[in-house]
């Protein structure tokens, strides 16, 4: 499959992963071309990409991918944050609707040779039942009924039946931990931008993280592999969320879970997080998964560690101290009477280089 001259076609140029990536792919000497798709155009440098104005949602996607005779497509354009889309519905639309029209037109595609899709660990949910470690053929414990995590469970069933439709094409299916790095902006780095960071009561969760290089690479590499299959994609190790905190040297304050949706609400309306309840759960219970098939059968080896890679997004961020009393004022107004008042929970100082 290493032949010159391939022609990828990248969804989601329009965000930055997505533009990032279809830049990497179209400087590779093994790539002829690369179409960038996405519903608005976008911002910055994208070097060599052929942008092309267009909804997934609509099917002239599939004029798009048989005229330009795409072989490979990498479906970057999954949204996580109802915010970024205008809405829910929107959200909903663009991920299950956007993607059951590309595999529509994927179906269509005699040139197709290869699908990659970046799906996310989030599909496992985030529970106080979950196994150490979900290995690629479990489930969540509990069916995602809404939001983001539902969205991801229904898009990689549909790209599961296109698989066995077209058994011709190679379709892999990356499912990536949360990805981190100085210049990702996402629901959990705005989380741990916060100048006070709100946790669960009671609760340590276990955090993995995948560093944004790694995914460029990751995608890279599944390209121009010849394994398909799903896989967890995840930087080795886990750092737990206080030992995270810690590293940032800000302070924390610890809320009982019934309040913690009552943060959500706050920092919504400050405009700082775009907190979901599968945040809140995640926050709350972690996650870890096995990366075993990553290594022995894709053959990728991430450069970052879980905690490496938290290092380097850490790094330039400053230690906050002097800005927390006004976020304390905004959750005391918010919080019921019974729970402590968040003013007396201790800060969390110190560094932890550990």
């Amino acid at each position: 499959m290493g032949s010159a001259g391939r022609v990828v076609l990248v969804t989601g140029v329009s965000r930055d992963l997505g533009r990032k990536y279809a830049r990497a792919a179209a400087a590779d000497p093994d790539v002829a071309r690369v179409i960038g798709v996405d519903a608005v155009p976008p911002r910055g440098d994208i070097g060599d990409v052929s942008f092309v104005r267009a909804d997934i949602r609509n099917p002239v996607i599939a004029k798009i991918i048989v005229k330009e005779d795409v072989d490979t497509v990498v479906h970057m354009s999954v949204i996580s944050t109802p915010g970024s889309a205008g809405g829910r519905n929107t959200m909903k639309e663009l991920n299950v609707i956007g993607t059951m029209q590309l595999l529509a037109a994927c179906q269509k595609a005699p040139e197709l040779r290869s699908l990659v899709v970046k799906s996310t660990t989030t599909v496992y949910g985030a529970s106080s039942r979950d196994p150490a470690m979900f290995t690629e053929d479990m489930e969540p414990r509990r069916p995602p009924r809404s939001g983001y995590a539902k969205d991801v469970a229904e898009i990689e069933g549909y790209v599961r039946g296109f698989a066995r439709r077209r058994p011709d094409v190679r379709v892999t299916l990356l499912r990536a931990a949360n990805v981190i790095g100085p210049h990702v902006t996402s629901p959990l780095t705005s989380y741990f931008r916060l100048p006070l960071i709100p946790t669960v009561l009671g609760h340590d969760a276990r955090l993995q993280f995948l560093h944004e290089q790694d995914l460029l690479a990751v995608l890279r590499h599944a390209t121009h592999s010849d394994v398909a299959g799903t896989f967890n994609v995840a930087g080795d190790g886990l750092l737990m969320l206080s030992q995270a905190v810690r590293r940032l040297q800000r302070p924390t304050v610890a809320l009982p879970p019934f309040a913690v949706g009552n943060v959500g609400s706050v920092l919504r309306s400050a405009r700082v997080a775009d907190f979901s309840p599968e945040q809140t759960a995640f926050l709350t219970y972690g996650r870890g998964v096995d990366t075993t098939r990553m290594r022995s059968l894709l053959g990728f080896e991430p450069t970052f560690t879980t905690a490496s890679a938290f290092a380097d997004f850490a790094e330039p961020l400053p230690a906050t101290g002097g800005r927390t009393g006004r976020v304390l004022d905004r959750l005391a107004e918010r919080l019921p009477d019974a729970g402590p008042d968040p003013a007396t929970v201790p800060a969390v100082g110190g560094s932890d280089h550990g």
